[in-house]
């Protein structure tokens, strides 16, 4: 059972760090329930103060993950529409086969957010680079999370590798 419940722990990693690029899965958060389930295995005795930690730290940069795009779009002059845009812009710069639309996909959308709200194109080009730029810092920070969490359920595992294998 021990087996079954660190394989699902280690796809929700996986999809944590996955996560960490769309903005519709929670990365960090995905990635701490990889860990709290490593706490019900038998093979792995998990410490409450650890995992109180990480879920403190998850539930921060998931508040954070709303409020850094809004902050970068306010800061350079934007609106919800360049937001709504930006978010709109991340899911066709994934599904296009296009390079690099990951990154050029959440600066067009945000742009044509801002342009929709009738901003001139200045304007909106400003508010585009704001919310591109917020995107980009809150993925970052949600992706060295997820990539932490990972770290530290692989320590865990190599720690007690002798008793789970």
């Amino acid at each position: 059972m021990d087996i079954i419940l660190i394989i699902i722990a280690a796809l929700l990693m996986i999809i944590g760090i996955i996560g960490s690029f769309l903005p519709i899965l929670p990365g960090p958060l995905t990635s701490w329930i990889g860990l709290l389930i490593v706490h019900f295995t038998d093979a792995v005795p998990m410490d409450k103060s650890f995992l109180i930690i990480t879920l403190t730290i998850a539930i921060f940069i998931w508040l954070l993950d709303y409020i850094i795009p809004a902050m970068g779009t306010k800061r350079f002059g934007g609106s919800k529409y360049g937001m709504v845009g930006t978010s709109i812009g991340l899911i066709v710069g994934l599904i296009a086969p296009i390079p690099g639309g990951i990154i050029i996909g959440p600066f067009f959308g945000a742009l044509i957010g801002e342009l929709i709200n009738k901003s001139d194109t200045k304007t909106a080009t400003k508010a585009a680079f704001g919310s591109f730029i917020g995107f980009l810092t809150s993925t970052f920070i949600k992706f060295v999370v997820a990539v932490i969490y990972l770290g530290l359920f692989i320590s865990i595992l190599w720690d007690y590798r002798s008793v789970i294998f």
